[in-house]
């Protein structure tokens, strides 16, 4: 008799999920940014926060949990009840990059959460300090094969997209080079800047007024297209590195288990929003590449990142920690 109950309890409760999504929502929602304000995923965390808050007339809260990568913030977003109230803010650190750099996870990204929508992605461009002779990916690449592990290189850390980008660098044009970790860009780029260290991927908006200064030089750019900030600069994949590319990213996603109505109602408003003219421009204009691709698309991409990564975490020998 007990069975018989199942299809209503069943019904019962795909029609309060189904009521729950179209009242959504009837409080603030907050978007945890697993890293500290100021920064990339901090800003395009706002600016998706600015156009929820509009669309949906709640206030979209930011809340700022740095710490550990980024693993911690994340955490909290699985751990908390998948209604559409607590939103992540997802960059490759935590999400595509960490599986293959921590013994151990307290999450699974590809499982635990939903990706909602990518908003932008970020290129960078493989700068080198002038007093090195290389004019071009070519003459670079002799340059460190002639003196294999004796060019240093910095990063934001261990794990992070400066180190795993360089480190794909690295093994797809046969150099080896010296990882040096710092604690975030404006450490290393000082250094680079005064030639305490010889190469670091920067992102593009950092880079640029060092270029045209002339107190760096901009080697390659690891996008598929030519950054606009840098027109004259040919991609690493122009200058003979197959296939070579590489971005830091922005998106949004939500706890795993978010009704699907939520989930694609966020993702409509963040992609009808990167579609006008004023959220090109500003992205354009920072170096960046307004996305919008959402949920199986996002999903997609990710798995394919966290792919590439554990490939690079592999042939470059870096242990997990």
């Amino acid at each position: 008799m007990k069975s018989s109950f199942l299809p209503l309890i069943a019904a019962c409760c795909a029609l309060a999920v189904t009521a729950q999504a179209q009242n959504y929502p009837t409080k603030p929602i907050r978007i945890i940014v697993p890293f500290v304000p100021a920064g990339p995923t901090d800003n395009q965390a706002r600016w998706a926060a600015q156009q929820l808050t509009a669309a949906l007339g709640q206030q979209v809260i930011v809340d700022n949990r740095p710490g550990a990568g980024g693993v911690p913030g994340t955490e909290a977003v699985v751990r908390s009840a998948p209604d559409g109230y607590t939103l992540l803010a997802g960059n490759p650190g935590p999400l595509t990059i960490a599986p293959s750099v921590r013994a151990q996870m307290p999450y699974d990204p590809l499982r635990d959460l939903a990706p909602i929508a990518l908003i932008a992605r970020s290129a960078s461009c493989v700068c080198l300090h002038p007093s090195l002779p290389a004019k071009n990916v070519k003459e670079f690449v002799a340059l460190a094969k002639a003196q294999p592990g004796k060019i240093n290189y910095g990063s934001p850390g261990v794990g992070t997209v400066g180190h795993f980008a360089t480190e794909l660098f690295a093994f797809q044009s046969g150099v080896k080079l010296n990882h040096i970790p710092y604690k975030g860009a404006a450490q290393y780029t000082v250094d680079l800047i005064a030639g305490n260290i010889e190469l670091a991927i920067n992102q593009f908006a950092i880079a640029t007024p060092y270029v045209n200064a002339g107190k760096l030089r901009c080697l390659g750019a690891t996008s598929r297209e030519r950054s606009p900030l840098l027109p004259n600069v040919p991609t690493i994949a122009e200058q003979g590195i197959k296939d070579f590319e590489s971005y830091n990213w922005n998106g949004v996603l939500a706890p795993a288990g978010t009704p699907p109505a939520i989930i694609s109602r966020i993702a409509d408003i963040i992609a009808k929003q990167l579609a006008t003219p004023e959220a090109k421009a500003l992205y354009s204009g920072q170096g960046h590449e307004a996305s919008g691709i959402t949920t199986t698309a996002y999903a997609d991409f990710l798995k394919a990142e966290t792919e590439k990564w554990a490939k690079i975490a592999k042939v470059a020998n870096i242990p997990k920690q």
